[in-house]
């Protein structure tokens, strides 16, 4: 009740089903139930950065700000026309948000652009970050750090675009950010949300095995073999598939709680040092890559499970699908880059001289 109060008292809602849920500072966030609506709006396809990409620009950063916009989506408003479709219901009443809601299918994209537009210059400096509500400075002295800040404070005072202090960070060495702990050396996983899931027990039905997958997924990168290890674990959440958890099943799940806990810190790329690509398509069961350059300890690793149809090829064939997939995956970082090649498959490198008829080695 006291949320409702809240908003309605600072003409976030006016006097349609919705949920409370605790966010991780322990306060309560008001959720509309728009799944209907979202079936129906049109997409917006504005562009927003990809976590790691974004994280991957603090590389040799000395001194990180974090600066967390409050409430970010209730900053933007609605029209009045548009009022009449973002409804809530609540026993006492049925509200209208005047403020653009969370759960919108939209609202991020939306978000994403206003903030864009405000700081696009400061954004092609090369010493800032935007990730919707998130705006992460960087530098490699805290002079420059506190001349950065108060531009970014300078544009948000003209259009009353509110921060949250509470959940600010500023001149830290290292500093928790889109999931991950960052600093100029690296991205670490962030363990407080790591522990919290790896204390459940193991899943025991199928949504909470996607969930669990959902969740490694996301922080596959520093773990070798992701893919060929969930395989098991992924055929479980396939249609006509008994839901049974075996001593494979059950291995597969402990190597990826290791993985997640011993996660390695995965160094930023100096994009001024070539990079050395490592491929490998020897299991029969998916595709695997490393990317690291020479001062990097520990690389980034990427793997793919292979088609039922792929899984058919011959050796040169899935090495070539494995250096094209590759590739492909890493296209942010090797695109324009001067980068080597290495695999077990010596044949690969008489492919570039040789005339073929095979469609699938021409593709």
């Amino acid at each position: 009740m006291d949320v409702i109060r809240n908003i309605g008292h600072n003409e976030i809602v006016e006097i349609t089903t919705s949920v409370l849920i605790t966010w991780h500072d322990g306060k309560s966030r008001l959720c509309g139930d728009f799944r209907a609506l979202n079936n129906y709006t049109k997409a917006d396809r504005y562009p927003i950065p990809r976590k790691p990409h974004a994280l991957d620009k603090l590389a040799k950063a000395k001194c990180i700000t974090k600066i967390d916009c409050m409430k970010g989506f209730h900053q933007n408003g609605v029209k009045p026309n548009s009022m009449k479709l973002l409804r809530i219901i609540f026993h006492m009443g049925i509200y209208e948000y005047t403020r653009m809601p969370f759960g919108i299918k939209n609202a991020p994209a939306h978000f994403q652009r206003r903030m864009d537009t405000i700081v696009q210059e400061e954004i092609l400096k090369g010493w800032m970050v935007v990730y919707i509500d998130d705006i992460i400075i960087y530098s490699e002295t805290w002079k420059d750090n506190v001349h950065y800040i108060d531009i970014v404070l300078s544009k948000c005072t003209p259009i009353n675009l509110k921060i949250s202090l509470k959940k600010c960070n500023f001149g830290q060495q290292e500093l928790l950010a889109l999931g991950h702990k960052v600093s100029g050396l690296g991205l670490a996983i962030d363990q407080n949300k790591v522990s919290a899931v790896l204390q459940k027990p193991v899943p025991k039905s199928i949504k909470e095995m996607q969930s669990f997958l959902g969740f490694a997924s996301y922080y596959r990168s520093p773990i070798k073999n992701f893919a060929h290890i969930t395989s098991s674990l992924y055929k479980l959440c396939s249609k006509d598939i008994v839901f049974e958890i075996t001593k494979e099943r059950r291995d597969a799940y402990e190597r990826i709680k290791y993985g997640l806990t011993n996660a390695p810190v995965l160094i930023l790329p100096d994009f001024e040092i070539p990079f050395k690509l490592y491929i490998d398509a020897a299991c029969s069961q998916g595709l695997g890559a490393a990317l690291h350059q020479i001062q990097i300890v520990d690389g980034k690793y990427i793997s793919g499970k292979l088609k039922d149809s792929e899984a058919r090829c011959g050796a040169t064939q899935t090495a070539c699908l494995c250096l094209v997939w590759s590739l492909e995956k890493l296209h942010y970082y090797l695109e324009g880059a001067v980068f080597e090649i290495y695999t077990y498959c010596t044949a690969l490198k008489s492919l570039l001289n040789m005339k073929t008829t095979n469609r699938h080695m021409l593709r």
